[in-house]
């Protein structure tokens, strides 16, 4: 069984070196190449696609637009931003037209290919910084706002709570599972119950989510068992 993947790049360098990296996970991987947003949408209206690795500037347009096409024809795949942009007026429009995950081009191969891996494995994949742009973004409205109200519809069990809060703040779910002294499959099984329960599919999501619980607020106490 093939793996079909979109790959969104105008530099044919970036775009080779992107296949390197993600066919060290996706072995079977097979390549629907476009270096504009239109021959992109055209691939994403005729093609079956699992994976999509989209830049943001493209000579036509935005990659956004074929994010948000993408989730809307195809909510399964899995679209993932490679970009240099590592700004809120890049970052929180891709994620909020549906992409799974934002990666920095600046990253080193090992580094890339673990996202990918993590991402087979049904995490979103987010670079350190991005993570922790997302959460400073949140904590920062948290602030302003005051401690925000709990939503009483969502009834997350302490532990889910725990989780929740430090795929937040941008944890791996080995790390996680170390912290809480449970198995990788556990924590595993903890995200996608999350996931479920909030309706929610990418990190930066659950992190809005765990603000509005107001789980921020107890994240000091969270921390102290942090090693």
């Amino acid at each position: 069984m093939t793996t079909n993947i979109l790959l969104l790049e105008d530099i044919p360098e970036a775009a080779a070196w992107l296949k390197l990296q993600i066919a060290q996970v996706f072995p079977d991987a097979v390549f629907f190449d476009a270096s504009r947003v239109n021959a992109a949408l055209k691939i994403i209206a005729a093609t079956h696609l699992d994976v999509a690795l989209i830049d943001l500037g493209l000579p036509d347009g935005s990659g956004v637009d074929a994010v948000a096409a993408l989730r809307e024809s195809q909510p399964h795949a899995q679209a993932v931003v490679v970009t240099i942009h590592d700004d809120d007026d890049h970052l929180f429009p891709a994620l909020q037209a549906g992409a799974f995950g934002y990666l920095l081009k600046d990253q080193a191969g090992p580094a890339t290919v673990e996202q990918f891996r993590r991402m087979s494995q049904g995490e979103p994949p987010l670079s350190p910084a991005i993570a922790r742009r997302v959460m400073a973004h949140f904590a920062s409205r948290s602030s302003q706002r005051g401690r925000p109200r709990s939503m009483p519809h969502v009834a997350l069990t302490d532990r889910e709570n725990e989780v929740l809060l430090r795929v937040a703040k941008g944890f791996t779910l080995p790390e996680i599972a170390v912290q809480l002294e449970l198995s990788r499959h556990t924590i595993s099984d903890y995200v996608k119950q999350i996931y479920r329960k909030l309706n929610v599919s990418s990190r930066a999501e659950a992190a809005l989510e765990a603000q509005r619980l107001g789980l921020f607020g107890r994240g000091r106490r969270a921390q102290e068992h942090v090693v």
